[in-house]
């Protein structure tokens, strides 16, 4: 999936906001910079290597909160959070706490990984009958019907109890502090706040603060957002879900004609949830299983194994040939079986066995694309940002946090200072299909972390922002670091491709095998040699996802950080 889609930009209006910023003189004392350059920069950043902790995000800012909490005694779990709760303060379009969140932890004295999905579920009273009634053959968009329970914060309580060693509130000073007195805005982000103030007035109340939008390097402040975070930080989770911000929550939902209720509400909870694996040539990759997409990246992975991917150059034609018909595979079935587990019979353990992909691989010819391809019949009884932390006793986390599309629904509730997402748009209206709209239910969601184990011992926490590019980026990632023996900051470096026109888990249909879409750097002669194979090219460049890693070695613990060019972000560690 290419960087995420934004409203588009037009004029701006005039509406009085809680969200300042504050501008230069003249013309001539703004920020400069050369979007031209900034979209094809040179990837050549060096691979952080330090000893007490590290923080790898997507803004700077974020990353640095987290180190400090991190020198302040805290750990990976708190400096998690701290880095979430200032990435949806300065990358708003992203994540925020009208989002949801999933996690992979590696605790050191347990010698174990644990997982949590904390992604909200639909209201109960939201159901196929009453989008039939409406007329819906999908779920809108930029509507509250695409709202379910944002999970963001309970996923904080959650870890922040179990797991973390500073209280929660500690963990909030610094986003609360930016949101009060204002920070600069950063180069890509900062074309984020491009969008049409007419499409999106609540948005533009809290983000086109005095009528218009701010620009790179200016100073752009939230009260609002400070408000809902200081609430939040004296009330724990309980202060989000109850109270005033869930009845101004429920009072936007009710005046635009959505479903939630306080009982929706009230009554989210996260799940503590045991990763899943598939080896990889001798490496473990864990994901998250279903409502999620991250079984998609071991089916892939589980089909490259088959070849002899570390014989081929990176980015070649037939390595980016094996890789596109290995997830049109995976993808397929992602498309059928992948729903909430609560709900549906999803036959993991299939999905993401050797046995199954040694007869998938089959369908795969080295030589040619496949124009029709079908998902698989496991034998059964019937976009985002992307952070890590590491601590120096040895834990480590892999969270990622997302609104789904840019700003979620693009409707902030009044006087909280974020938009709340629009996860439920990637439920099935089709009865027959198991991620189907049902009450209290969970929907696909495209948003994973991942892990890395060797000999029951972590390796590497990782993940690749970018919706449907995930697992995608995720099997280019573990390619590169595990076939093509590169470093953190270099398998994140190298240009990526992506595959798009699969069938989708809300309906859509594959219909003539997709295209593939390239980023800057992908030799010319490579792109028209897959297209002698068979695969559609399609125009221009873009940007594949968003990238971060933090790769581990012992006796003497060290990490080795990677953060993607792609974004604004950092690898900082001490």
């Amino acid at each position: 999936m290419r960087r995420r889609q934004f409203i588009q930009l037009a004029g701006a209006s005039s509406i009085a906001a809680a969200g300042t910023f504050a501008a230069g003189k003249s013309a001539d004392m703004t920020a400069r910079i050369n979007q031209d350059l900034l979209r094809s920069r040179n990837g050549n950043r060096s691979t952080v290597v330090c000893q007490n902790g590290l923080v790898c995000a997507s803004q700077p800012l974020a990353a640095q909160a987290g180190i400090d909490i991190l020198k302040a005694g805290g750990n990976c779990v708190d400096a998690a959070i701290c880095t979430n709760a200032m990435l949806g303060l300065t990358e708003p379009a992203s994540n925020g706490i009208g989002g949801d969140l999933f996690a992979i932890l590696w605790i050191e004295k347990d010698q174990q990984l644990y997982g949590l999905n904390a992604s909200g579920r639909a209201p109960y009273d939201w159901n196929l009958e009453t989008a039939n009634a409406l007329g819906l053959s999908a779920i809108p968009k930029l509507s509250p019907l695409s709202w379910n329970v944002p999970g963001c914060v309970s996923g904080w309580g959650a870890l922040s109890s179990r797991y973390g060693k500073l209280q929660l509130g500690q963990c909030l000073e610094a986003s609360i502090d930016y949101a009060t007195n204002g920070f600069p805005i950063s180069p890509i982000i900062s074309s984020h706040f491009e969008f049409d103030p007419k499409h999106a007035p609540s948005l533009a109340r809290v983000y086109h603060p005095n009528g218009r939008r701010p620009k790179y390097g200016e100073i752009f402040r939230n009260q609002w957002l400070a408000k809902s975070y200081q609430a939040i930080a004296e009330g724990g989770p309980d202060a989000f879900y109850q109270g005033d911000i869930a009845d101004r929550i429920v009072a936007t939902s009710t005046a635009l004609g959505g479903k939630m209720s306080l009982k929706d509400l009230k009554d989210h909870t996260a799940t503590w949830v045991d990763p899943v694996s598939s080896n990889y040539r001798g490496w473990d990759v864990w994901e998250i299983p279903p409502n999620g997409q991250g079984i998609a990246a071991l089916q892939i992975l589980n089909l490259l194994e088959h070849f002899e991917i570390s014989r081929l150059k990176p980015n070649s034609a037939e390595h980016l040939h094996l890789f596109a018909e290995a997830k049109k595979l995976a993808f397929e079935d992602r498309a059928q079986y992948y729903a909430d587990m609560e709900f549906a019979d999803v036959p993991v353990e299939w999905l993401i066995s050797k046995d199954y992909a040694a007869q998938r691989v089959k369908m795969i010819d080295p030589g040619r694309a496949r124009d029709q391809v079908a998902f698989g019949d496991p034998e059964l009884d019937s976009d985002t940002v992307y952070l890590t932390a590491a601590d120096g006793s040895g834990n480590m986390i892999s969270l990622i946090q997302s609104n789904y599309h840019g700003y979620g629904s693009a409707i902030c509730p009044d006087g909280l200072g974020f938009p709340i997402q629009n996860r439920g748009q990637a439920f099935s209206l089709d009865p027959g299909h198991r991620n189907r709209l049902e009450p209290h239910k969970r929907p696909f969601h495209t948003i994973i972390p991942a892990f890395m184990t060797r000999d029951s011992q972590p390796v590497m926490s990782f993940g690749v922002m970018g919706g449907d590019f995930q697992p995608q980026g995720h099997s280019q990632v573990v390619m590169n670091m595990i076939d093509f023996e590169m470093s953190p900051q270099q398998a994140g470096d190298q240009p990526r491709i992506a595959h798009s026109g699969s069938s989708s888990p809300w309906g859509a249909k594959s219909t003539d095998g997709g295209s593939l879409i390239f980023e800057h750097g992908i030799d010319p002669a490579v792109k028209a040699q897959l297209a002698q194979m068979g695969h559609r090219i399609r125009p221009g460049v873009s940007a594949h996802g968003g990238y971060q890693a933090i790769w581990r070695l012992d006796d003497p613990l060290r990490y080795f950080g990677g953060s993607d060019p792609r974004k604004d972000g950092a690898a900082i560690g001490y």
